[in-house]
């Protein structure tokens, strides 16, 4: 019997995502969205490029939960996106009401499925998800790392002249301003950065993925990335839909880990069929755990916003 993915909210991101994970070909995919008709169009549109490109995907749009019914996965995408000048944390009143609509939806339909939250601001909507679901801290994770990560990444790896796939890194914390890029720990071909890019360009490096998201979104005018954060959430559900085993930097729910509990922060963990199966503790300075407390402090003001 095959997997089955639902993906809520056929917009930019979740569409991108869509797509891709029926080029996969591993698992049926729902794409639900309250637009009438829009999530159908799409849906067809992707299913007639399965001759073309290879996959047998069956690809559904719909505007009923009830279709969503027995997935395994549920990713979250819809929600309100930024515009020009607004920060994550204006962000927050407008897609908790969404969010924790979903949530009751998601729950309702797939009370055994794992949880996968890409909507902004992602680590106050991630512990929103969690909330209103019940369910162990193991099932509701954010996308942010991976897509902050893969930002840094792309830097280092413009900035040498080296391949992307050469450049390991790690950014934690929050998805936002207070995210802390690991520069020490960055390597390209095992070698550190440090040995390679002069301290003050890492620095900008670091404040420029600090600035990515903002910055596709000026540039875009209106809207905002889609391209990388989809690329991102395939590579977490490729983990826990194969048991990959896979560790990389999410949103999860600490529970004393970092000397921080009871709150989501961006830390590296292992994905595999359970969802969250361990939480990694790499070793801090004092300065990178000051600003990974700082950045859980940031996550926690707009958890307090919400009232939850």
């Amino acid at each position: 019997m095959r997997s089955k993915i639902t993906v809520v909210g056929a917009g930019f991101v979740g569409s991108t995502l869509v797509q891709r994970l029926a080029e996969r070909d591993y698992a049926d995919v729902v794409m639900y969205d309250i637009v009438p008709n829009m999530p159908q169009g799409k849906a067809l549109d992707m299913l007639q490029a399965g001759p073309v490109l290879g996959y047998d995907s069956l690809v559904t749009g719909t505007n009923d939960y009830a279709d969503t019914a027995n997935s395994d996965i549920v990713v979250i995408t819809s929600g309100f996106p930024r515009k020009p000048g607004m920060t994550r944390d204006d962000l927050v009143k407008k897609n908790q009401e969404i969010v924790s609509q979903v949530t009751e939806q998601i729950v309702k339909h797939s009370p055994n499925c794992i949880i996968i939250v890409v909507t902004n601001p992602l680590d106050a909507m991630a512990q929103l998800a969690l909330h209103v679901s019940g369910f162990p801290r193991e099932r509701v994770i954010g996308m942010a790392g991976v897509l902050d990560t893969a930002r840094f990444r792309t830097f280092i790896a413009q900035e040498v002249g080296a391949s992307v796939r050469d450049v390991q890194a790690y950014v934690l914390g929050g998805h936002g301003d207070t995210m802390v890029p690991l520069s020490r720990m960055c390597t390209v071909a095992g070698v550190p950065i440090s040995a390679l890019i002069s301290q003050e360009r890492i620095e900008q490096i670091v404040q420029r993925t600090r600035d990515g998201g903002a910055e596709i979104v000026k540039l875009l005018g209106t809207g905002s990335a889609y391209f990388a954060p989809s690329a991102s959430v395939l590579q977490m559900v490729d983990s826990i839909l194969l048991d990959k085993k896979m560790i990389m930097p999410c949103a999860v729910y600490l529970n004393g880990e970092y000397g921080i509990k009871n709150l989501f922060v961006g830390v590296p963990a292992k994905l595999g069929a359970k969802g969250v199966e361990q939480v990694i503790e790499v070793e801090l300075t004092s300065d990178e755990h000051a600003l990974l407390q700082k950045s859980a402090e940031a996550v926690n003001e707009l958890v307090k916003v919400m009232g939850i």
